[in-house]
């Protein structure tokens, strides 16, 4: 028998992808409020009893995340006590003679857990809590351009985003779908929405977001009447989009 000695709370949410099917749940994690950061593991070994003063620990810290960059963007393999990074370009190449199109081929990373992190994680279990509110929410967002649901996404390039009640209605500057940036900055969507439906929308990422971390919010007085609602209705996706390298060193990586 498994010897747990931490649990995961988790919430049951209907399965957007296998519309066809009406019993169908993936498990979300009921995650910490916040992202622990290098400030947060720096205190909490320190609150240890480190002698080492906490700005030489954040500063050691940094430098080990600025090697681990370096290193990758060299061609390295990096073999850590929680993960390996291994360099990856994704993308097909036409012919043997093809050269590197950024367009069509993307410098990327894989994440292969270390045995240190899956011998912790084999000691995690699960506590379904119950099937979470199916109210006005957003639940998966991908990037067409990849494919994939990973939380990057492309500028100047379309983003579908499933969940519910999410078509964008009423009139007003507020309305609309945005991108928030880390101080606070709204960029909207002016694109025509491709798609703009109760359960899906097709949306263009605007051009000029640089690399960051964004928070995707939608705004909308719909409602599943044909009366509009009242005041409008606010919407965020729980996740981070991701741009680029997110604004540090690395991109954002997939995780095998």
């Amino acid at each position: 028998m498994a010897n747990y000695t931490k649990f995961w709370k988790v919430w049951l949410r209907l399965n957007l992808l296998t519309k066809d099917v009406d019993n169908d749940y993936t498990a979300e994690v009921s995650t910490m409020k916040n992202s622990l950061r290098n400030e947060d593991i720096a205190q909490r070994i320190v609150d240890e009893g480190s002698e080492i003063k906490y700005d030489t620990l954040l500063s050691i810290i940094n430098q080990h995340d600025r090697i681990i960059r370096e290193a990758v963007a060299d061609g390295y393999s990096v073999l850590t006590k929680t993960c390996q990074y291994t360099p990856r370009v994704a993308g097909t190449w036409i012919g043997s003679s093809a050269k590197f199109d950024p367009e069509k081929h993307k410098v990327t990373l894989d994440i292969t857990l270390s045995s240190e992190m899956r011998e912790s994680l084999s000691h995690v279990g699960v506590e379904v809590l119950e099937v979470k509110d199916s109210g006005a929410r957003i639940g998966l967002v991908t990037d067409t351009v990849t494919g994939l649901p990973d939380g990057t996404i492309t500028p100047g390039d379309d983003i579908r985003i499933d969940g519910e009640k999410i078509r964008i209605a009423g009139d007003g500057a507020g309305i609309g779908v945005f991108f928030i940036d880390a101080d606070g900055k709204e960029y909207p969507v002016t694109r025509r929405l491709t798609t703009n439906d109760p359960k899906c929308l097709l949306a263009r990422v605007p051009s000029d977001l640089t690399d960051g971390q964004y928070t995707l919010r939608i705004v909308t007085r719909f409602s599943n009447t044909t009366t509009l609602l009242k005041e409008p209705r606010t919407i965020e996706y729980e996740r981070l989009l991701t741009v680029g390298n997110g604004g540090g060193g690395s991109d954002r990586p997939e995780i095998e």
